[in-house]
């Protein structure tokens, strides 16, 4: 399986990325008018080396270890043969928003400076992991699973690799091999993905091909030295304007964002134009769904010329909302405070 040296192969253009090494961050204004799924032209790419190339006609799934009765080995059209199913499901990094931790609380975490666009919802097709499981005779002892990617090895610590506990992968998780109605990209995990619903981007392996089935509690660097104590996603919201947009006072203008969590459904959406002093509820229409985002619009007339600052707060069906601050994450993981969007209100 030949290996491409290209960090990522998709064009990477300015207008829809911000560049973070070997990743790419979505800038929230390409958004604006693109519906509900991410279009894979400006998805968030987080690559801990670089982006495979892999033949799948050479390609192959093993699932083995002591939680299965019968190990077994897949190619890719025994995958693309099995009942499959299809969801729609954000995969967001842990850090995303880490920059905030320095810019609005001034408590720097190490680690990729996001924003808010280390995150994507798309459409995926695939078989349920649970099918896999119960087909290779998943054993009632079985307690995590180790599912491996196929990209290089990242520095000393091998192939990425995150436990996954049985119950979670019995639940919601597919090994998509579709994304938005086409082939998964090679940046997306071609030939085969795990999606995990409301967890950390970092269990949603990419390029899967290995799954260890255990009885046992399993660990990996992505669990102990990097992500750990990190599973569920966070309360978070973004409006899908440029960083520093500029409008025009006088003007009526309808905002657009977007709230999500992995906890639950978005129930609640406010937004404030004074620094949250008052607050707005913001309308929506249309999908609700748990494990992707909920789309959102504001009407808002700035009267006089400046320097503002927008602010969105979102709250779940399990009753969280989210805060003006974020306690102290020392790797800067799951920033969910609101986040301050400065924009520039400037003369008719």
């Amino acid at each position: 399986m030949e290996q491409a040296l290209a960090t990522i192969i998709k064009p990477l253009p300015a207008h829809l990325f911000t560049m973070h090494g070997p990743s790419a961050e979505m800038r929230w204004e390409a958004m604006a008018g693109q519906g509900y799924h991410t279009p894979v032209d400006r998805f968030f790419v987080r690559n801990h080396t670089h982006t495979p190339l892999i033949d799948a006609a050479t390609w192959r799934l093993r699932l083995h270890g002591p939680g299965l009765r019968y190990p077994t080995e897949l190619d890719y059209d025994q995958i693309r043969a099995m009942p499959s199913r299809t969801i729609d499901a954000a995969v967001e990094c842990a850090g995303n928003g880490r920059r905030f931790y320095k810019t609005q609380q001034h408590d720097a975490a190490p680690g990729t400076q996001w924003r808010l666009g280390g995150i994507g919802v798309g459409r995926w097709r695939g078989v349920p992991l649970r099918h896999l499981l119960q087909e290779a005779g998943l054993r009632p002892d079985a307690v995590d699973l180790m599912p491996t990617g196929l990209d290089a090895p990242f520095e000393d610590y091998g192939h990425v690799r995150r436990p996954l506990p049985v119950d979670k992968a019995m639940d919601d998780v597919l090994l998509a091999y579709e994304m938005n109605g086409g082939p998964l990209p090679p940046d997306h995990g071609f030939p085969l993905r795990m999606v995990v619903p409301g967890w950390v981007g970092i269990a949603s392996i990419k390029w899967l091909g290995d799954i260890e089935v255990a009885t046992r509690r399993l660990t990996s660097p992505w669990n102990t030295v990097f992500y750990p104590d990190v599973t569920t996603q966070p309360v978070k919201s973004a409006f899908e304007l440029a960083w520093n947009a500029r409008l025009t006072a006088g003007r009526s203008y309808v905002l657009h964002g977007r709230s999500w969590s992995g906890q639950g459904r978005i129930v609640r959406v406010e937004v404030s134009f004074d620094g949250g002093r008052t607050w707005h509820r913001a309308e929506h229409h249309g999908r609700h769904l748990v494990s992707a985002w909920l789309p959102w619009h504001v009407e808002w007339a700035p009267r006089r010329p400046g320097a503002y600052e927008l602010m969105a707060r979102a709250t779940d069906e399990t009753g969280v909302t989210q805060q003006l601050t974020r306690p102290h994450q020392p790797f800067g993981y799951h920033f969910d405070a609101v986040v301050r969007h400065p924009i520039n209100v400037v003369h008719g």
